[in-house]
Parts: structure tokens; sequence; C-alpha cells
């Protein structure tokens, strides 16, 4: 029988059709669907899609915040045998309009009147659209394209369920099964093909990796146009057959997390540095009797740690000071911040910096980096429970073969690699040699088979006296200075390196309150520039004379998406932050 995601999840119903599929919040509680309901609103919307005219291989373009009807629509979309692509909730109307006509996608699912107005202004430009759907909760849009979700449902009744079958039985594992658009650092989206082969093979490491179980649970809130997310909230959740909870909204991830108590964490560096500086700035306050308990517990943390990294135990004294530790602290402040019954949690997506994972290391919660991208269905690399080392990402994954090439860059071979680009040969041809995806990032393997991310390609700095810097180490040290957000560094063709700063929202007004400090003129506060000087002198003696930061400036206000200086997964695109702040670059030049 043919394995694919949309075979799983039918048998699902079949194997635990009472138990939970997913949860929503509604009337402030969770409330479950069961697999066997969830996968008949599936088979119901691909029944919708065929009585649209939804042809094999046509797209559905997806756009909206982590909710059912996203992965409904997504999964049905594949299942009949088209091509789901979703759609980052921040990107602009042009944005929009470029995949919608990149992808010619007949139909388009919305979560609300703002997406819609983003795609109404550019409907001259999309001579393919034919349907707009809503998703639940839409007032009615006067617009003889646009319907309702349950209006789109009622369609459904004009296709029998045997020709949905007859759409999933005729699914082959090299067909295309979905597109994931990359975030555009370079240029406009380039369209990710990934097979049906590529999912379920990528879904089947998922679950090895994290041990996932129908046991397991995990929060949805992440971008589900990242294939990241996709992986988690879908594919190795319908694999392992675990409940996957819906978050209410980005806001409201903190508080959804202590509800839910998820085993399966994803988190991108920057949720993981939220965390970090909450969890360190309280402890900070902490003092006596308290602050040492802390102290001893996190010494202990460490210790233990260090042991499961290797695949060990504690034993003896240090098994009876662990118990004790965490009966008096883990305990407390693991379910304190939602993560009390995590048994996997994960970084990915960016690099993130070894004093965070310590840091929670000491706290008895290990986070497993995981390397990848679009173009690999997601992970390459992973540092699973028992063979982790932290400053890497982890051994090849099994049955991915990853090779250094002579320039550093790092080559991926394996049934998770892509089908290639949609519609752009060229990249393809780039970016696809021999079978290999040239992923375009640098790296190195240590004695033991643990790769070390060193760098981008493309990113590499040359200074005027020709030497080769890679930014993203620097970058990182400066992210770890308290009071810093983003830091960009510069030093291309010049005769140092120089960086801008941006500063954490939170931790910018808490010292505007303390030391009675305007928060709009901030990055011109003398006595700020000179904390922050401080933390620059620090990082820079982890590096060596010419990669130092000799002189930054502070922005006044942060990165944005709007300004082009970040992709939709929050990525800095260098040559826009360049552009965008020339001027006060060049005054770090200009004696």
């Amino acid at each position: 029988m043919t394995d694919t995601m949309t075979h799983r999840i039918l048998q699902q119903a079949v194997t635990r059709p009472t138990a939970p599929a997913y949860y929503e919040r509604i009337g402030g509680a969770w409330q479950p669907t069961d697999w066997a309901t969830y996968v008949g609103q599936i088979r119901e919307a691909g029944r919708a899609l065929i009585a649209l005219g939804l042809e094999p291989g046509g797209a559905v373009c997806i756009l909206g915040f982590n909710r059912p009807e996203w992965t409904t629509m997504d999964v049905a979309a594949f299942s009949v045998g088209g091509v789901p692509a979703g759609i980052y909730t921040t990107c602009s109307a042009e944005e929009v309009a470029y995949i919608i006509a990149h992808s010619e996608a007949p139909i388009v699912l919305l979560e609300d009147a703002g997406q819609w107005e983003k795609v109404n202004q550019k409907r001259d430009e999309l001579p393919h659209l034919k349907h707009v759907v809503m998703m639940k909760g839409v007032p009615t849009i006067d617009d003889p394209m646009v319907m309702t979700w349950e209006a789109f449902l009622a369609r459904a009744a004009e296709a029998d369920d045997a020709a949905f079958d007859a759409r999933v039985e005729g699914l082959a594992p090299d067909q295309l099964a979905t597109l994931i658009y990359t975030s555009g650092t370079t240029g406009p989206p380039k369209g990710v093909m990934l097979t049906h082969d590529n999912l379920a093979f990528t879904a089947n490491i998922g679950v090895e990796i994290a041990s996932a179980t129908a046991d397991d649970c995990a929060l949805s809130y992440l971008p589900l146009s990242h294939i990241a997310e996709q992986m988690f909230s879908i594919h190795v959740a319908s694999t392992a057959g675990y409940a996957v909870y819906y978050a209410e909204s980005i806001d409201k991830v903190p508080d959804n997390l202590k509800e839910v108590q998820p085993t399966v964490f994803f988190g991108v560096p920057r949720i993981w540095e939220k965390f970090y500086a909450g969890v360190s700035t309280k402890m900070a306050a902490a003092t006596g009797a308290k602050a040492a308990l802390v102290k001893w517990a996190r010494g202990v943390g460490a210790k233990v740690s260090a042991l499961k990294n290797r695949g060990e135990a504690p034993s003896g004294l240090l098994a009876v000071q662990y118990n004790l530790a965490n009966k008096l602290i883990f305990s407390k402040l693991k379910p304190a911040i939602g993560l009390g019954r995590a048994k996997v949690a994960v970084s990915g997506a960016a690099p993130i910096t070894r004093e965070v994972l310590e840091f929670f290391a000491s706290l008895d919660v290990i986070i497993n980096e995981v390397y990848g991208q679009s173009e690999g269905t997601g992970p390459t690399s992973f540092n699973a429970a028992g063979k982790t080392k932290f400053g890497t990402v982890g051994p090849p994954l099994p049955g991915v073969e990853v090779k250094i090439a002579e320039d550093g860059e790092i080559l991926v071979k394996g049934r998770n690699v892509f089908a290639g680009y949609y519609k752009d040969q060229a990249a393809t041809d780039e970016t696809l040699i021999d079978g290999y995806l040239h992923s375009g990032d640098l790296g190195a393997f240590d004695a033991d088979g643990f790769l070390k991310i060193t760098g981008r390609k493309k990113e590499i700095i040359i200074t005027a006296g020709g030497k080769n810097i890679t930014p993203k180490n620097v970058e990182e040290a400066l992210k770890t200075i308290p009071l810093i957000n983003e830091a960009v560094m510069i030093g291309d063709q010049r005769k140092f390196c120089s960086a801008l700063v941006t500063l954490d929202p939170e931790r910018a007004e808490e010292w505007a309150a303390a030391n009675n400090a305007d928060l709009a003129t901030l990055h011109e506060n003398e006595t700020l520039i000179a904390e922050v000087q401080r933390g620059v002198d620090a990082a820079n003696e982890k590096f060596a004379r010419v990669e130092q930061i000799k002189k930054f400036r502070i922005l006044p206000r942060n990165l944005t998406v709007d300004d082009k200086e970040l992709t939709p997964t929050l990525k800095v695109k260098r040559r826009f932050v360049y552009e965008n702040w020339a001027d006060l670059i060049e005054t770090m030049y200009a004696e």
C-alpha cells in the first residue's frame, strides 16, 4: 500500500477514532476533536475542493494563524492531489499576491477581512484565482468570489466519497505534495517543492528522534507556512497519533503554554531568548537563602544535564542532590513557564547561543538544537536525547548523508531532499547537483561526528585587509547582552568591524523606568550606551582582534518586516539593513 501522510491520517481514524486529534480553546476551555471527526472534516473539505474544480497539481494557498481550518485545508488539498502553499501572515499585499500568482492557485483560504483586503486590492493581477474561502467566524463578505467556511463545506455534497478515495489512491510517492515558499532573504520567495515521500520519510525520522507516541501533545503556534511547524503540528503528530493544541494567538502563547504543558515543544531561538530573559531577571532579584538555593540547584542541574547529554544518569550523592533540587526548584520552575511535562524541547530555524542552552540545562531543561532547511523537508541533523553536544547541531539524521565540500559548504543527500524550486530550473540546477542539496551553509564535523555550523556562504565578511569573518558568531555573542534584541555586523571591505544593534523592548522599558530616562531617546542615552559598551567589550574578548566590534550604533527602533529588514520568519535581510541605515553606518567610519 502507498505510504503517504494522507494514508497515515486516515488510518488514525481506524486505529484511535475516539482519541483527541486536536484541541481548540473555546469559551475558556480546551475542547477536543477526535480523530474520527477530524478525518471526517478532511474528507468533507477534500470533496468540496473537488467540487470547486481543483485538479491534481492545482495549488491551494492558505493565509492565517494556526487553527484547525488551516491544517484541514492543507491535508485535504494534498489528499486530493492538490498542492497546498502556506503564506506568512506578516506578508505584505504584494508578497501575498506574488505567491498566489506564482503558484497559480485557483483557491485561497483566508483568516480575516484584513487578509481579504490584501488579496482584493491585487485581484486584477491574479487571473487564476477563482474562489476565496474564509475561516470560521468571519462576517459574510459581499463578493461573488468569497464564501464562508460553512458554504465551502456545503459544496462537498457535489462530490461523493468515491471521488475522494479515488484521488487518494492515485497519490504517488514522487508526486508534489506541498510548496513551502522561502522567506526570501536575498530575493523573491522561491517555491520549495516537497513530495509525498519527502513528508512521509521525514515524519518517520521526526517520530524517532522525538520518541513520539500517541500519549504526547504539542502546542501549535509558530507559522504553519514554515516546514518545521508543519512537521510537528501535522506530519509527526499524524504519524505518532498525538494531539495538537492550537494556540489562541501569538500574544496568548505564554498563557496557553502554561495551560497545556506540552510534552513536545519546538521554539525558535527568539522564543528561548525571551524565556531566558524573563527567568534570569527573576532569578537575579532573589536574595539571601533563596538565591543560594537557586545557585546550588543550578550547579546540580548543570552536572546532571551534562551526564544526560552523554546518555548517562546521575548516581550516588549526585542522584540524591538532583532529586532534592528537582523537588525544591525544578518541579516548580518548569511548570511556571509551561515546560513541566516537556520530554523533548527543540530549538531550530536559526542559530541559538550556547549561553542560553547552558542556562536552561542548569534548570533541568535540555534544549536539543536541530539544523535543516525547507529544501531538506526540515531536519538534517539533530542533537538527540543522550547524544547532545552544545555548540553543535548534532549528528546527521538516520538515512541522511551529509558531507562537507572543499569550500566548507554543507551538502545533503537523502529522501528528505526536495524535488527542486517550482518554475525555477536555474535555481534548482544551482542548488541540486548530482543529487546533493547545496545548503549554502558552512560547517565542519568534530571527531565524534557532530556537525557544527560555522556560517553562511553568502554572508562571509571580507575586510579591507582581506580577512574572512563569519558574522553569525559575533552577532550571537552581541545578542546575549541583556539589553540587545538584534545585532547586525558590518565590515565588508571596511578597515574594521562595527555593528548596528537594537534594544529589547521589555528590557529597554524597564531600564528607562529604573533610570528615569526618556524611552523615545534611549538609543542616544549616554549611560545606556556605556552599559551596552561594557557588554560589547566582554563579547569582544571571545574573538580575534580582526573580528572584534570597534564601534556600534543603537538604532532608534527595532528591525521590521514592513521595512524589508526582516523576513516573515524574522531572519535579517542584510542588504536592506545596510541600505536603510547607510547614513548611520557611515558615521562609524567617518573619522
